[in-house]
């Protein structure tokens, strides 16, 4: 696997190599505003995580949670919380929005907690919410009178009660984008086609390796080579200069999610991040024609305070998480035009039928088997299509009776993502559809 050199810390070109940067040291604060400072009238009315309660001592418990969001729901019509699904053990599945949900708003998406052994995401999107849902000053009001910002807390609650990266069956739910079979994955699935966020943001922690991994802060954007280009320089540009910046500017270290490098030269050594894999979020998130970030904290103790007081380490690493938030918030308010083209562009090309369409590979590398000349479309059994029905209107995949079976045209907004689900030479496919070359 070719991986370049970093070359001190440039930017990796559009489409082009990883280069890793490595930066300061990191910062121990509990809180980071959003857009302005909270009011102290805010501060007083606005209700508290048990994390922040405990001052870093324990994470928020999923009953404390619930009261949260209901407070939360009772702010009125700026703030809604629903329930969008339910775990095999029976737990909620909740999604709150904050902010305008008028046509024309730039909608941003918090997928937090997908794994369920890394609780400082969740913390951080809870407290970001409340934060939202109680700030006073205009400027975050203004933010949100054109944004609608929909939020997930805590995507595996089976996980979280648990302390397990799975959910209650076993599923990686970060692997399961594609095939939804899980119940978590799908209520995700059904809010990128209900809501059509334009910004994802999935929000995990990571172990880190010493000396080859071990930064404060870890991003990575879409990588599939089927993303847009211009979604995918928005995505690069976002997790590289926004957030690097910012992650800078508040004492953290950082680097690219999954690219091991030499702490003599800073060059990168292997990459094991996953990288195009369809069924991860990231990756999803731009098929799926959005600018996509992927965001990791490093949850090992920096210091011997921190292991001494591991509330200094849990509160470190809130504080990283949330100083990204600040950041993306910031990215959509100030670029929310090229935002929407980018994300039009996407679609409109699906629509159009342009470009081919590749079956492996990565931004940065060859890719695997590319269809140059791709099919009109692919035709279904009606007992394949029985089979893979509901996923593929999760996914919005528009089809049409076809004689004694189904005909899936590619014509359409998800014109890149149909081929990885219904093409039997993609890793992933659902179903063995049949290509159809006669245009």
């Amino acid at each position: 696997m070719p991986i370049a050199p970093t070359g001190g810390g440039r930017r990796p070109p559009r489409r082009g190599r990883v280069r890793v940067l490595a930066l300061a040291a990191a910062s121990a604060a509990l809180t980071v505003p959003l857009l302005t400072v909270p009011s102290d009238a805010a501060r007083t009315a606005a209700p508290r995580t048990g994390f922040e309660l405990s001052g870093g001592a324990r994470w928020t418990r999923q009953s404390e949670e619930a009261s949260l969001l209901a407070a939360l729901a009772r702010r009125g019509d700026r703030v809604s919380v629903r329930r969008i699904g339910t775990t095999a053990q029976g737990r909620p599945l909740r999604l709150v929005r904050v902010g305008s949900a008028e046509p024309g708003a730039l909608t941003v998406l918090l997928v937090c907690g997908q794994h369920g052994d890394e609780p400082a995401a969740r913390e951080a999107c809870l407290s970001t919410v409340r934060d939202l849902a109680y700030a006073t000053d205009a400027r975050t009001r203004a933010f949100l009178a054109r944004t609608e910002v929909l939020v997930l807390p805590t995507a595996n609650p089976d996980g979280l009660a648990a302390g397990t990266r799975e959910n209650a069956d076993g599923v990686d739910i970060n692997r399961d984008h594609l095939a939804l079979r899980s119940a978590e994955a799908r209520a995700v699935a059904a809010v990128l086609r209900d809501h059509e966020p334009d910004v994802i943001e999935d929000v995990h922690e990571y172990g880190a390796t010493a000396p080859y991994y071990d930064k404060d802060l870890l991003v990575l954007w879409p990588r599939n080579p089927n993303t847009d280009e211009r979604l995918h320089d928005e995505a690069r540009d976002l997790a590289w200069d926004r957030v690097r910046s910012a992650a800078r500017d508040a004492g953290f270290s950082t680097g690219v999610y999954g690219v091991w490098t030499d702490p003599a030269t800073g060059r990168p050594l292997r990459r094991n991040a996953g990288d195009g894999q369809e069924r991860i979020l990231r990756n999803i998130a731009g098929l799926k024609h959005a600018v996509g970030l992927l965001v990791e904290s490093r949850t090992d103790a920096l210091s011997a305070a921190e292991r001494a007081d591991p509330a200094l380490a849990h509160r470190r690493r809130v504080t990283s998480q949330l100083t990204v938030l600040k950041a993306l918030f910031r990215y959509a308010d100030e670029r929310r035009a090229s935002i929407a083209a980018a994300t039009g562009r996407s679609r409109a090309a699906g629509e159009a039928g342009l470009g081919p369409i590749r079956l492996g590979g990565t931004d940065d590398e060859v890719p695997g088997e590319t269809l140059t000349d791709p099919p009109c479309g692919y035709r279904l059994t009606k007992e394949r299509f029985a089979r893979v029905r509901d996923e593929l209107a999760l996914h919005q995949v528009a089809s049409r009776p076809d004689g004694d079976g189904v005909y899936v045209p590619l014509r359409q907004p998800a014109r890149k993502l149909i081929p990885l689900l219904l093409d039997r030479r993609a890793a992933y496919h659902l179903a063995n559809g049949q290509p159809d070359t006669a245009c």
